[in-house]
């Protein structure tokens, strides 16, 4: 007996000291280890110029991280009854519900009951496979106590219910909330605190989408508890079992608009974070752009009504706030989901003579005034190679007769610009097409003043933006700011300093001859380009329209905005009919008359270097009786304005 007794005291001493040692070395691997470090993938934002969301970006998983604070105290009061009733009391374990899940699995002769507490749901979730293995459990009490040592209850709490899937590719109680009941964590009511806790026991048994009834039974359980628990009284668990549960499944707001726009900005983006896109959409993040919804909305509005039926005619644009840089609006074809080329950043098309005004711009600084005459009629130019070249007037119509500039540019002579072309040099019009910010293979060839070098509508916005702004260049930018996972802010948009790059005076004697397009007392042996849409124009507004054989363009700017617009098609196939050769000027007038409603009509600031004349378009001379009826305001650099009346001139 005193044998025995002896062994026993013994076993026992080495079970003790066997235990000790294995709580120190447990306790040392915690301390060693320290707090478990990871990452969950989260949804990144995407916010407007007035800081509302305008997309959610997400792979097949939606994760939203909310603080504890912003999180409904029904839902924590539901999840603590349902999963763990001793949550605040114990270390990660509660032992007591683990005897008692053993017994009864062992008296039913299978596996029916889980013991897991909240702290053993989040190490699983987070850091480990669901697999059903003593290596897992063992990693899994491991980091259990690890949470316990390093975490507060509730920071263990906030990060279980940010990381436990609620079915249909949502995690965390944020994005299932707004998936099942479109609101906020921080609006659910005792019912559908109850309910979302009942889905993460079983997320495809316990859907309310799959199985309404199912989950409402596990949900009423779940109410009986928090009343048993005293979270609820009486009352309350009366009302939330009479109340009735709307399922909206209405994922967080997919746009509706932009899908151009935002591609391009979350590009932008990545550039900018030096990060892939992938990483992008799962890190987040919470990027605000220059998008202003309206605009977006507008644009391609009017451009789904002046398209053509083909399904394969495009569309490029973009709007930019001249003064600030901001890209308001960007629209790159008719569906991103079926054609996601952006032809607004990405196409370069042969721009027509929507390329003009880089060549007027030269000339007004080589000497020309809106006044100075060409002969408009056919003309033969030899090239350098001896080549001969014979550009055309619209419908082979000239004047047959001296025409000023003012009137050449509004009604796009193209005889004119070969010939002012060819008079100042070739060389002048490729250096004020750099100065514009035009690169590429740029030529000093004739034809080069009729548009025959591509560019894109993004760098065609961002050249007539130099006019519209004065000669002031301001460089675009869709990112205004980024805000990373933690709330801290890791870009800011810092503007550059303005830089001049065009004479403010001849910028806006050009200007001012652009809105002459719109005006049909420039219309003579062709009407002025812009006639067709000036009727629905309210503002002022300058530009110039360009048709080629395969690209039709339309692009101008108010004292507010500058717009391009591209149509064509991909394959750079002939524009046959009068819609696919009129749309992208229909397009741009309609939305830039939408666009400008309810904003205070301006007119172009006039700088203190120039003067304004009545002055008769078609001789160029001043205001006289033989004139009354067509003269109109034209700006001249100080100095260089006609000084003498205009005389009767003979119209073929």
């Amino acid at each position: 007996m005193k044998k025995l007794l002896k062994r026993l005291m013994i076993v026992s001493f080495f079970s003790v000291v066997f235990l000790l040692s294995t709580i120190i070395v447990i306790f040392t691997y915690i301390l060693f280890e320290g707090p478990p470090e990871f990452e969950i993938a989260e949804n990144t934002v995407v916010y407007d110029q007035y800081d509302e969301v305008v997309s959610v970006n997400h792979g097949v998983e939606s994760r939203y991280s909310v603080s504890l604070e912003d999180i409904s105290p029904h839902v924590i009061d539901a999840f603590i009854a349902a999963e763990d009733q001793h949550f605040y009391d114990h270390y990660g374990f509660d032992f007591k519900r683990i005897v008692g899940a053993a017994y009864h699995n062992i008296m039913t002769q299978r596996r029916s009951q889980g013991a897991s507490t909240i702290t053993q749901q989040y190490a699983r979730n987070v850091f480990l496979t669901h697999n059903r293995t003593w290596e897992r459990k063992i990693q899994e009490a491991l980091i259990a106590l690890r949470l316990e040592v390093f975490q507060s209850k509730d920071e263990i709490l906030e990060g279980y219910l940010n990381t436990i899937y609620f079915g249909h590719g949502q995690y965390g109680i944020e994005a299932a909330s707004q998936f099942y009941f479109d609101k906020t964590a921080s609006e659910l009511s005792i019912a559908e605190s109850a309910l979302l806790a009942s889905v993460p026991r079983g997320p495809s048994l316990y859907s309310p989408i799959n199985n309404y009834e199912r989950a409402v039974e596990r949900q009423q359980w779940i109410l009986s508890r928090m009343r048993d628990t005293g979270k609820i009284v009486n009352s309350e668990y009366r009302r939330a079992l009479e109340e009735s549960l709307a399922i909206v499944t209405t994922v967080e707001a997919q746009q509706d608009i932009g899908d151009y726009f935002l591609d391009y900005a979350m590009n932008e983006a990545t550039n900018i974070l030096d990060v892939t896109r992938e990483e992008l959409e799962a890190g987040g993040y919470q990027i605000h752009t220059t998008i202003d919804p309206r605009a977006q909305a507008i644009l391609e509005e009017k451009s789904m009504e002046r398209l053509p039926e083909d399904e394969e005619y495009q569309v490029g644009a973009v709007t930019l706030d001249h003064q600030t840089g901001k890209i308001v609006a960007l629209h790159g074809g008719r569906n991103f989901h079926t054609t996601p080329f952006n032809r607004a950043v990405r196409a370069e098309r042969m721009t027509g003579s929507a390329f003009k005004p880089f060549l007027y711009y030269a000339a007004l600084v080589y000497g020309y005034t809106p006044s100075t005459t060409l002969e408009s009629t056919f003309t033969q130019f030899t090239l350098e190679d001896g080549s001969i070249y014979d550009p055309s007037n619209y419908n082979d119509r000239y004047a047959e007769r001296p025409v000023t500039l003012a009137q050449a540019l509004a009604v796009s002579d193209n005889v004119y610009a070969v010939k002012t072309n060819m008079f100042m040099g070739p060389e002048n019009l490729v250096e004020s097409a750099e100065l514009f910010g035009i690169e590429g293979d740029l030529k000093p060839r004739l034809p080069l003043a009729l548009g025959t070098t591509s560019i894109s509508p993004f760098d065609m916005t961002k050249a007539y933006s130099l006019i519209a702004n004065s000669g002031w260049k301001i460089d675009p930018y869709i990112v205004e700011k980024i805000i990373d996972r933690n709330g801290d802010t890791v870009y800011q948009h810092q503007a550059k300093t303005p830089e001049r790059v065009l004479d403010e005076n001849y910028s806006f004697v050009l200007k001012h001859m652009m809105t002459g397009m719109f005006d049909d007392r420039l219309s003579d042996y062709l009407r002025v380009t812009g006639a067709s849409i000036s009727h629905a124009l309210e503002h002022e507004y300058a530009g110039k329209s360009g048709t080629t054989e395969n690209d039709a363009w339309m692009v101008g700017f108010s004292p507010n905005y500058t717009t391009a617009v591209w149509t064509g098609f991909d394959d750079h196939r002939r524009l046959e009919t009068t819609q696919e050769k009129q749309a992208a000027k229909q397009i741009w007038g309609d939305y830039m008359s939408e666009l400008h409603e309810g904003l205070t009509v301006e007119t172009f600031k006039v700088p203190s270097g120039v003067t304004g004349v009545y002055m008769d378009p078609m001789t160029g001379s001043l205001n006289g009786p033989a004139c009354e009826d067509r003269s109109r305001l034209t700006y001249y650099i100080r100095g260089t304005e006609p000084t003498e009346a205009c005389e009767e001139i003979e119209v073929e």
